[in-house]
């Protein structure tokens, strides 16, 4: 099970039932009224748009575009006490323009969850597992996978993950597939690539991920082209127990646009700096790259003390894999350090995060907008 290396250092188909969610909201947003200072010189600025009902960490978020408007929706997570009964299953969404927050009704499971990955395609929200944390601190990676309608908040449960995974990658491609890359099942990382066929509601094995078996890494996908850097893995062994570390590896995948389960890989230089873990990504089509934010600088546990003791660092550097000219591309320091993420959203020519922890390790709320001035 995972406790193991956390104790070892401390058009959708819509055949079947909906399960209706109220829409009533339980609980007003907190919005914090952002002025912009007028004009702005050149770099990059965080600014905090407003704020959930309550912080969460380690929150699947997606973005659901509109006309002009869109909504940042937040699922399962961890709360402010960072111990297994802050395990949520709680439901979140923000408007904007604007930045108002509201609770919606809980994903529909018995527990909550961590590590979920939640991606937006054709007016659905899909919802991919997590793990379950019990009181003694058993872990186990669940299977459940579920189509969220935004619109009127019901699920709609579909296949479930042959291997249930949860900390992996996911994204979409082609308009109709989401692939989910490595990750951890049960008691170990695992390089399977399982790609679910959103039409057909079946899943099919794709190449498996070729670099060492990671969770918490950060990817994101434009078009059939996708990047995956760092996470931690297995890095040895003492006195008969896994030590688990930062993998500095970063790979660049293909994926054939006649067979979606074949996956041509190639390995890339690291990214500048030192490997992050939890990082924000996201793949970016306008500017043909895929950018990353944040992470810590030390894999660590609910309380963000590093596997080896020591208190983890949040990075603020916001870099990017050039899809065009095959490099790293240093965009800056945002001024606000941040981690402990499960994606990078964009719109209105910005990038956003929606909850994680600060540098002091604390769980936040906030909606944030990078912004990169030129």
């Amino acid at each position: 099970m995972k406790t193991a290396h956390l104790m070892i250092i401390a058009a959708v188909l819509l055949a079947g039932c909906d399960a209706k969610q109220s829409t009533e909201p339980l609980d007003s947003g907190v919005f914090t009224d952002h002025v912009t200072p007028e004009p702005r010189t050149a770099g990059i600025y965080a600014d905090v748009q407003g704020a959930l009902p309550e912080p969460h960490s380690n929150n699947a978020v997606v973005l659901v575009p509109g006309d002009g408007v869109a909504t940042i929706w937040s699922f399962n997570g961890l709360r402010s006490g960072k111990a297994h009964e802050d395990v949520s299953k709680a439901v979140f969404n923000c408007m904007l323009p604007g930045g108002g927050c509201r609770q919606a009704s809980d994903v529909p499971v018995e527990a909550g969850r961590l590590a979920s990955v939640a991606v937006f395609l054709h007016n659905r929200i899909f919802l991919f597992g997590g793990y379950t944390v019990t009181e003694d601190g058993t872990e186990i990676s669940t299977p459940e996978v579920f189509a969220f309608n935004p619109e009127t908040e019901e699920y709609q449960r579909r296949a479930d993950m042959p291997v249930p995974v949860d900390d992996a990658v996911g994204f979409a491609f082609g308009n109709r597939y989401i692939a989910l890359v490595s990750g951890w099942h049960n008691d170990g990382n695992i390089g399977v690539v399982q790609v679910f066929d959103t039409w057909e509601d079946v899943w099919l094995d794709a190449a498996d991920y070729p670099g060492m078996p990671v969770f918490g890494h950060a990817g994101g996908a434009v078009g059939n082209r996708f990047v995956i850097t760092d996470g931690v893995g297995v890095v040895g062994e003492k006195d008969g127990r896994r030590q688990f570390g930062a993998v500095n590896e970063a790979w660049l995948g293909e994926i054939d646009a006649g067979d979606p389960a074949n996956i041509t890989w190639r390995k890339l230089p690291p990214h500048p700096g030192k490997p992050l873990y939890r990082m924000a990504a996201v793949g970016d089509a306008k500017n043909n790259r895929i950018v990353f934010y944040g992470g810590g600088d030390n894999p660590y546990n609910y309380n963000a003390i590093g596997y080896d003791g020591v208190p983890t660092k949040a990075s603020d550097l916001l870099f990017a894999f050039d899809l065009e000219t095959e490099e790293w591309v240093e965009l800056g320091s945002t001024g606000r350090a941040s981690m402990d993420h499960r994606g990078l959203m964009i719109w209105d020519s910005a990038y956003w995060t929606l909850g994680g922890m600060n540098d002091k390790g604390e769980v936040t709320g906030d909606l944030v907008r990078i912004s990169i001035v030129e």
